[in-house]
């Protein structure tokens, strides 16, 4: 599982240029699933996301969490964090997980994430074609992989 996190003071998701999701400072996390993925996986991952020290404290050092300011986070599935391109010039998807595994998982993660304590949890639509907007601050982007952490993490 992937998750790419970009601070943000603001992000939504439009759907046909109706707005399905809307939040002010936080995450836009985007989130990839593979087919080895599990629940284990989501959680990790959305205990990693809630309390990862990226945000400013009061000396303006990248000391605080989503959890520690009250940050909103808005959930966007995306398979092709799954793209592979080291071959010719168009990304294979084959290590992305299929639609009816992947879906319930990227769920899952937006339930754990509120379990973890993040008060407000928007999320576009798997599977639709969104337009995400996103006003980066910093910029700051990590990308989280369940396959570089421990469950001590």
């Amino acid at each position: 599982m992937r998750v790419l996190l970009q601070r943000v003071t603001q992000g939504r998701v439009l759907i046909n240029e109706i707005v399905n999701g809307s939040i002010e400072r936080g995450f836009v996390a985007l989130v990839g699933i593979t087919h080895s993925d599990t629940l284990a996986h989501v959680e990790l991952l959305a205990r990693k996301t809630a309390n990862l020290r990226v945000f400013e404290d009061a000396q303006g050092k990248m000391n605080l969490s989503a959890l520690d300011i009250g940050a909103d986070i808005l959930v966007v599935s995306q398979f092709t964090l799954y793209a592979d391109a080291r071959k010719g010039r168009r990304p294979s998807f084959i290590d992305a997980a299929l639609p009816d595994a992947a879906s319930p998982l990227v769920d899952a993660f937006t339930a754990a994430l509120k379990a973890e304590g993040i008060q407000r949890v928007e999320t576009g639509v798997f599977g639709a074609n969104m337009r995400v907007e996103i006003f980066n601050d910093g910029p700051v982007t990590i990308l989280l992989d369940s396959d570089d952490l421990s469950s001590g993490n």
